[in-house]
């Protein structure tokens, strides 16, 4: 599939347009997928263990979605939060489209898909909930998730799956590291469901953005 990974901005490869059924455990969503965008055909394992072990919000405020795909993690809480704004964030224009198109047939009018320039530098998040695209490279999945960790509520937390061959726990060791108290909650079928929270010491500057809850 050269020249239309899923993380590039618009992928080559021909669009096709095709029906999945998202099941959990609490509900079912009806979603469009396409060519060019992660995991097309089914409901990537990862992403699933997220939505079924994760736990739900700790605090009230907006939830992002970071590299959303066609939209199953923004979509599914979205429906299970539907009055609080859910962002949904991703460089592929095609995915973007995708959640435009299916938060429409769902009817949810809580769910802002983004370019992640176009989020409002302002705009902080309660809780965040990613299945990250490793496969970006260490340097650049390392900007990415310093950078949305950056934009969490001082009370509020981002829930990370990632396989264990894939490096979780380098991840989970790094990110302490960095400031980011990160924690194991969950290991699932070979997947680990990583808490970070933001640096304490960064906390108080990050107040301004509480006022987007509803």
């Amino acid at each position: 599939m050269s020249g239309s990974h899923y993380f590039t901005g618009a992928p080559e490869v021909a669009s096709e347009r095709r029906p999945i059924t998202v099941s959990l455990p609490d509900l079912t969503l009806e979603l469009t997928t396409d060519a060019g965008v992660f995991s097309r055909g089914r409901l990537d394992p990862g992403t699933r263990i997220l939505l079924e072990h994760a736990p739900h919000p700790r605090v009230r405020g907006p939830i992002l979605d970071v590299g959303c795909g066609y939209g199953p993690i923004a979509l599914t809480w979205a429906t299970r939060r539907k009055r609080l704004p859910v962002w949904a964030v991703d460089v592929n224009e095609r995915a973007l489209e995708l959640v435009r198109l299916n938060a429409g047939a769902l009817g949810l009018g809580n769910v802002q898909a983004a370019l992640p320039d176009d989020v409002p530098e302002d705009l902080r998040f309660a809780t965040i909930y990613s299945n990250p695209p490793i496969r970006i490279g260490k340097a650049a999945l390392r900007r990415l998730l310093t950078h949305w960790l950056g934009r969490l509520t001082p009370d509020g937390s981002a829930f990370l799956v990632v396989q264990k061959h894939l490096g979780s726990d380098s991840l989970q060791k790094w990110l302490n590291e960095q400031g980011y108290p990160t924690s194991r909650i969950a290991s699932v079928n070979g997947f680990r469901i990583l808490e970070a929270r933001p640096r304490p010491e960064t906390g108080e500057g990050s107040e301004s953005g509480r006022g987007t809850t509803s």
